[in-house]
Protein backbone atom coordinates (compact mmCIF):
# COMPACT_ATOMS: atom_id res chain seq x y z
CA UNK A 1 0.00 0.00 0.00
CA UNK A 2 1.37 3.64 -0.91
CA UNK A 3 1.31 6.34 1.76
CA UNK A 4 0.48 9.67 1.28
CA UNK A 5 4.02 11.01 0.28
CA UNK A 6 3.98 8.57 -2.59
CA UNK A 7 0.63 9.83 -3.75
CA UNK A 8 1.84 12.63 -4.44
CA UNK A 9 4.79 12.02 -5.79
CA UNK A 10 3.07 9.66 -8.32
CA UNK A 11 0.61 12.23 -9.20
CA UNK A 12 3.48 14.85 -9.59
CA UNK A 13 5.52 12.40 -11.84
CA UNK A 14 2.47 11.16 -13.91
CA UNK A 15 1.20 15.17 -14.42
CA UNK A 16 4.34 15.84 -16.24
CA UNK A 17 4.02 13.04 -18.69
CA UNK A 18 0.35 13.49 -19.14
CA UNK A 19 0.20 17.17 -20.41
CA UNK A 20 -3.03 18.13 -21.82
CA UNK A 21 -4.66 14.43 -21.35
CA UNK A 22 -4.49 15.42 -17.35
CA UNK A 23 -8.11 16.84 -17.45
CA UNK A 24 -9.49 13.40 -18.78
CA UNK A 25 -7.08 11.10 -16.01
CA UNK A 26 -8.79 10.06 -12.57
CA UNK A 27 -6.43 9.36 -9.84
CA UNK A 28 -7.32 5.38 -8.79
CA UNK A 29 -6.67 3.64 -6.22
CA UNK A 30 -7.02 -0.03 -6.69
CA UNK A 31 -5.85 -3.46 -5.38
CA UNK A 32 -8.52 -3.90 -2.65
CA UNK A 33 -12.05 -2.54 -0.55
CA UNK A 34 -10.44 1.13 -0.24
CA UNK A 35 -13.35 2.13 2.08
CA UNK A 36 -12.88 -0.65 4.10
CA UNK A 37 -8.79 -0.23 5.07
CA UNK A 38 -8.20 1.84 7.72
CA UNK A 39 -9.99 4.69 7.51
CA UNK A 40 -7.24 7.29 9.55
CA UNK A 41 -4.96 6.02 6.37
CA UNK A 42 -7.66 6.33 3.71
CA UNK A 43 -8.22 9.90 4.56
CA UNK A 44 -4.60 9.90 4.02
CA UNK A 45 -4.67 8.58 0.83
CA UNK A 46 -7.67 10.92 -0.51
CA UNK A 47 -6.68 13.85 1.11
CA UNK A 48 -3.29 13.64 -0.85
CA UNK A 49 -5.18 12.60 -4.02
CA UNK A 50 -7.51 15.86 -3.68
CA UNK A 51 -4.32 17.98 -3.34
CA UNK A 52 -2.79 16.60 -6.52
CA UNK A 53 -6.23 17.07 -8.22
CA UNK A 54 -6.08 20.80 -6.89
CA UNK A 55 -2.89 21.24 -8.09
CA UNK A 56 -2.79 19.43 -11.16
CA UNK A 57 -5.65 19.45 -12.52
CA UNK A 58 -7.00 15.84 -12.54
CA UNK A 59 -10.27 14.56 -13.63
CA UNK A 60 -11.04 13.16 -10.19
CA UNK A 61 -10.19 10.31 -7.83
CA UNK A 62 -11.25 6.89 -8.90
CA UNK A 63 -11.58 4.13 -5.98
CA UNK A 64 -12.96 0.56 -6.34
CA UNK A 65 -14.31 -1.29 -3.06
CA UNK A 66 -16.84 -3.91 -1.94
CA UNK A 67 -20.79 -3.52 -2.10
CA UNK A 68 -20.61 -3.68 1.62
CA UNK A 69 -18.42 -1.17 2.13
CA UNK A 70 -20.62 1.71 1.13
CA UNK A 71 -22.45 3.44 3.67
CA UNK A 72 -24.06 6.84 3.70
CA UNK A 73 -21.30 7.94 6.29
CA UNK A 74 -18.69 6.24 3.91
CA UNK A 75 -20.17 8.13 0.85
CA UNK A 76 -20.19 11.51 2.78
CA UNK A 77 -16.65 11.11 3.35
CA UNK A 78 -15.88 10.70 0.10
CA UNK A 79 -17.44 13.72 -1.13
CA UNK A 80 -15.57 15.50 1.16
CA UNK A 81 -11.95 14.71 -0.97
CA UNK A 82 -13.91 15.13 -4.11
CA UNK A 83 -14.10 11.53 -5.07
CA UNK A 84 -15.58 11.07 -8.39
CA UNK A 85 -16.17 7.72 -9.33
CA UNK A 86 -16.95 4.26 -7.18
CA UNK A 87 -16.16 0.73 -8.81
CA UNK A 88 -17.90 -1.95 -7.03
CA UNK A 89 -17.08 -6.21 -7.51
CA UNK A 90 -20.23 -7.08 -7.68
CA UNK A 91 -18.65 -10.93 -9.52
CA UNK A 92 -21.90 -12.14 -9.57
CA UNK A 93 -25.62 -11.43 -9.04
CA UNK A 94 -26.86 -14.74 -8.50
CA UNK A 95 -26.32 -15.64 -4.13
CA UNK A 96 -25.57 -19.29 -4.24
CA UNK A 97 -22.48 -18.23 -6.33
CA UNK A 98 -21.51 -15.58 -4.31
CA UNK A 99 -21.89 -17.66 -1.06
CA UNK A 100 -20.26 -20.99 -2.84
CA UNK A 101 -16.92 -18.82 -3.36
CA UNK A 102 -16.97 -17.09 -0.40
CA UNK A 103 -17.86 -12.89 -1.63
CA UNK A 104 -19.27 -12.33 1.99
CA UNK A 105 -22.13 -9.58 0.08
CA UNK A 106 -25.21 -10.71 -1.48
CA UNK A 107 -26.71 -9.37 -4.68
CA UNK A 108 -28.97 -7.36 -2.72
CA UNK A 109 -26.16 -5.13 -1.53
CA UNK A 110 -24.90 -4.74 -4.87
CA UNK A 111 -28.22 -3.27 -5.83
CA UNK A 112 -28.55 -0.97 -2.35
CA UNK A 113 -24.83 0.27 -2.82
CA UNK A 114 -25.56 0.94 -6.66
CA UNK A 115 -28.26 2.86 -6.10
CA UNK A 116 -26.73 4.81 -3.12
CA UNK A 117 -23.89 5.54 -5.20
CA UNK A 118 -25.84 6.95 -8.12
CA UNK A 119 -28.03 8.67 -5.22
CA UNK A 120 -25.22 10.92 -3.96
CA UNK A 121 -23.82 11.97 -7.43
CA UNK A 122 -20.98 9.89 -8.17
CA UNK A 123 -20.09 7.73 -11.19
CA UNK A 124 -20.81 3.84 -10.80
CA UNK A 125 -18.65 0.79 -12.24
CA UNK A 126 -19.46 -2.32 -11.78
CA UNK A 127 -17.48 -5.37 -12.08
CA UNK A 128 -18.22 -9.15 -12.90
CA UNK A 129 -16.74 -12.29 -13.21
CA UNK A 130 -17.25 -15.33 -15.33
CA UNK A 131 -16.30 -19.14 -14.43
CA UNK A 132 -16.58 -19.00 -11.09
CA UNK A 133 -17.46 -22.13 -9.20
CA UNK A 134 -21.22 -22.89 -9.29
CA UNK A 135 -21.48 -20.08 -12.19
CA UNK A 136 -22.90 -21.24 -15.68
CA UNK A 137 -23.21 -19.34 -19.17
CA UNK A 138 -27.18 -18.98 -18.28
CA UNK A 139 -26.64 -17.10 -14.72
CA UNK A 140 -23.82 -15.26 -16.19
CA UNK A 141 -25.97 -13.71 -18.49
CA UNK A 142 -28.92 -12.97 -15.64
CA UNK A 143 -25.93 -11.26 -13.72
CA UNK A 144 -25.23 -9.07 -16.99
CA UNK A 145 -29.14 -8.25 -16.92
CA UNK A 146 -29.43 -7.16 -13.21
CA UNK A 147 -25.68 -5.11 -13.57
CA UNK A 148 -27.35 -3.51 -16.52
CA UNK A 149 -30.30 -2.28 -14.57
CA UNK A 150 -28.76 -0.71 -12.47
CA UNK A 151 -27.20 1.67 -14.92
CA UNK A 152 -23.64 1.76 -14.55
CA UNK A 153 -21.45 4.53 -16.27
CA UNK A 154 -19.53 1.50 -16.96
CA UNK A 155 -18.40 -2.40 -16.49
CA UNK A 156 -15.39 -4.32 -16.53
CA UNK A 157 -15.85 -8.52 -17.07
CA UNK A 158 -13.03 -10.52 -15.85
CA UNK A 159 -12.56 -14.54 -16.17
CA UNK A 160 -12.15 -16.64 -13.50
CA UNK A 161 -8.21 -17.38 -13.51
CA UNK A 162 -6.58 -20.20 -11.02
CA UNK A 163 -3.98 -18.49 -8.60
CA UNK A 164 -1.70 -20.37 -6.64
CA UNK A 165 -2.48 -20.31 -2.81
CA UNK A 166 -6.06 -19.92 -3.11
CA UNK A 167 -8.69 -21.38 -2.44
CA UNK A 168 -9.52 -22.04 -6.39
CA UNK A 169 -6.27 -23.71 -6.76
CA UNK A 170 -7.05 -25.96 -3.87
CA UNK A 171 -10.22 -27.02 -5.78
CA UNK A 172 -8.78 -26.99 -9.78
CA UNK A 173 -5.73 -29.24 -8.00
CA UNK A 174 -8.64 -31.32 -6.01
CA UNK A 175 -10.87 -32.17 -9.29
CA UNK A 176 -13.58 -30.56 -7.75
CA UNK A 177 -13.44 -27.40 -9.75
CA UNK A 178 -12.88 -26.62 -13.95
CA UNK A 179 -11.93 -23.29 -15.50
CA UNK A 180 -13.69 -21.94 -18.39
CA UNK A 181 -11.60 -22.96 -21.30
CA UNK A 182 -9.98 -19.82 -23.32
CA UNK A 183 -12.74 -20.45 -26.09
CA UNK A 184 -15.35 -21.51 -23.34
CA UNK A 185 -14.51 -17.92 -21.62
CA UNK A 186 -13.87 -15.70 -25.10
CA UNK A 187 -17.52 -16.95 -26.76
CA UNK A 188 -19.25 -16.37 -23.56
CA UNK A 189 -17.17 -12.78 -22.54
CA UNK A 190 -17.89 -11.54 -26.27
CA UNK A 191 -21.67 -11.80 -26.08
CA UNK A 192 -21.92 -10.22 -22.69
CA UNK A 193 -19.84 -7.16 -23.96
CA UNK A 194 -22.22 -7.11 -26.91
CA UNK A 195 -25.35 -7.39 -24.48
CA UNK A 196 -23.90 -4.38 -21.70
CA UNK A 197 -23.12 -2.02 -25.15
CA UNK A 198 -26.81 -2.53 -27.30
CA UNK A 199 -27.95 -1.46 -24.22
CA UNK A 200 -25.98 1.70 -23.61
CA UNK A 201 -23.21 0.71 -20.92
CA UNK A 202 -19.45 0.38 -21.66
CA UNK A 203 -17.21 -2.39 -21.24
CA UNK A 204 -13.87 -0.67 -20.49
CA UNK A 205 -12.10 -3.68 -20.01
CA UNK A 206 -12.18 -7.54 -20.53
CA UNK A 207 -9.35 -9.91 -19.17
CA UNK A 208 -6.58 -8.91 -16.08
CA UNK A 209 -4.27 -6.85 -16.74
CA UNK A 210 -0.90 -7.88 -18.15
CA UNK A 211 0.88 -6.39 -15.14
CA UNK A 212 -0.56 -8.33 -12.79
CA UNK A 213 1.89 -11.04 -12.74
CA UNK A 214 -0.94 -13.16 -13.75
CA UNK A 215 0.94 -14.24 -16.93
CA UNK A 216 3.55 -15.90 -15.00
CA UNK A 217 2.00 -17.27 -12.27
CA UNK A 218 -1.50 -19.12 -13.00
CA UNK A 219 -2.52 -22.16 -12.94
CA UNK A 220 -5.50 -22.45 -15.13
CA UNK A 221 -8.37 -20.77 -16.85
CA UNK A 222 -8.62 -18.60 -19.94
CA UNK A 223 -5.80 -16.05 -19.11
CA UNK A 224 -5.04 -14.03 -22.64
CA UNK A 225 -2.78 -10.91 -22.41
CA UNK A 226 -5.16 -9.81 -25.13
CA UNK A 227 -8.45 -11.28 -23.85
CA UNK A 228 -10.59 -8.53 -24.56
CA UNK A 229 -9.22 -8.16 -28.53
CA UNK A 230 -9.99 -11.75 -28.63
CA UNK A 231 -13.64 -10.92 -27.64
CA UNK A 232 -13.88 -7.71 -29.71
CA UNK A 233 -12.64 -9.94 -32.72
CA UNK A 234 -15.35 -12.33 -32.17
CA UNK A 235 -18.21 -9.92 -31.93
CA UNK A 236 -16.95 -9.28 -35.65
CA UNK A 237 -17.31 -12.77 -36.71
CA UNK A 238 -20.93 -13.28 -34.89
CA UNK A 239 -22.05 -10.67 -36.64
CA UNK A 240 -20.86 -11.13 -39.83
CA UNK A 241 -22.05 -14.99 -39.54
CA UNK A 242 -25.77 -13.60 -38.84
CA UNK A 243 -25.79 -12.31 -42.12
CA UNK A 244 -23.85 -14.80 -43.71
CA UNK A 245 -26.71 -17.41 -42.32
CA UNK A 246 -29.09 -16.18 -45.19
CA UNK A 247 -27.00 -16.39 -48.03
CA UNK A 248 -25.39 -18.80 -50.38
CA UNK A 249 -21.32 -19.43 -49.73
CA UNK A 250 -18.99 -17.95 -51.69
CA UNK A 251 -17.31 -15.12 -51.74
CA UNK A 252 -18.49 -11.42 -50.29
CA UNK A 253 -16.57 -8.40 -49.35
CA UNK A 254 -16.84 -6.73 -46.01
CA UNK A 255 -16.36 -2.64 -45.44
CA UNK A 256 -15.05 -2.25 -42.20
CA UNK A 257 -12.90 1.03 -40.32
CA UNK A 258 -9.44 1.20 -40.62
CA UNK A 259 -9.20 1.06 -37.29
CA UNK A 260 -10.99 -2.57 -36.77
CA UNK A 261 -9.30 -4.33 -39.88
CA UNK A 262 -6.92 -6.00 -37.18
CA UNK A 263 -9.97 -7.27 -35.23
CA UNK A 264 -12.35 -8.27 -38.23
CA UNK A 265 -9.47 -10.64 -39.37
CA UNK A 266 -8.87 -11.88 -36.46
CA UNK A 267 -5.81 -13.34 -34.25
CA UNK A 268 -3.88 -15.06 -36.76
CA UNK A 269 -6.40 -14.97 -39.36
CA UNK A 270 -8.71 -16.78 -36.92
CA UNK A 271 -11.71 -15.47 -38.42
CA UNK A 272 -10.89 -15.25 -42.47
CA UNK A 273 -10.03 -19.50 -41.59
CA UNK A 274 -13.42 -19.88 -39.49
CA UNK A 275 -15.54 -18.70 -42.26
CA UNK A 276 -13.37 -20.57 -44.97
CA UNK A 277 -13.79 -23.69 -42.98
CA UNK A 278 -17.88 -22.91 -43.74
CA UNK A 279 -17.19 -21.91 -47.54
CA UNK A 280 -16.85 -18.36 -47.51
CA UNK A 281 -14.29 -15.98 -48.82
CA UNK A 282 -14.14 -13.19 -46.74
CA UNK A 283 -12.34 -10.13 -48.10
CA UNK A 284 -11.54 -7.66 -45.73
CA UNK A 285 -12.01 -3.45 -47.35
CA UNK A 286 -11.31 -0.41 -45.03
CA UNK A 287 -13.46 1.98 -45.47
CA UNK A 288 -13.12 5.30 -43.34
CA UNK A 289 -17.09 5.84 -44.23
CA UNK A 290 -17.80 2.92 -41.78
CA UNK A 291 -17.99 3.74 -38.28
CA UNK A 292 -15.59 2.14 -35.91
CA UNK A 293 -17.74 -1.35 -34.65
CA UNK A 294 -19.55 -1.59 -37.58
CA UNK A 295 -19.43 -2.97 -40.85
CA UNK A 296 -20.96 -2.71 -44.40
CA UNK A 297 -22.09 -6.08 -46.48
CA UNK A 298 -21.81 -6.33 -49.86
Amino acid sequence: MPDAEEVLQTAKEQANRLGKRISFTEIAFFGGSFTMIDQTIMESLLKAAQTAVQQYGYKGIHLSTRPDGISDSVLRLLHQYGVTTIELGAQSMDAGVLRLNGRGHTPEQVEIASRAIHESGFQLGLQMMTGLPGDNDDLARRTAVKLCNLSPEYVRIYPAIVLPHTALARWFQEGSYQPQTLEEAVSLCAELIDFFESHGCRVIRAGLHDETGVRTDHIAGPYHPAFGELCRSRIFRNRIEDILKNVKPGTYCVHVAPQDLSLSVGQKKQNIRYFEEKGYVIKLITDPLVPRGDFRFV
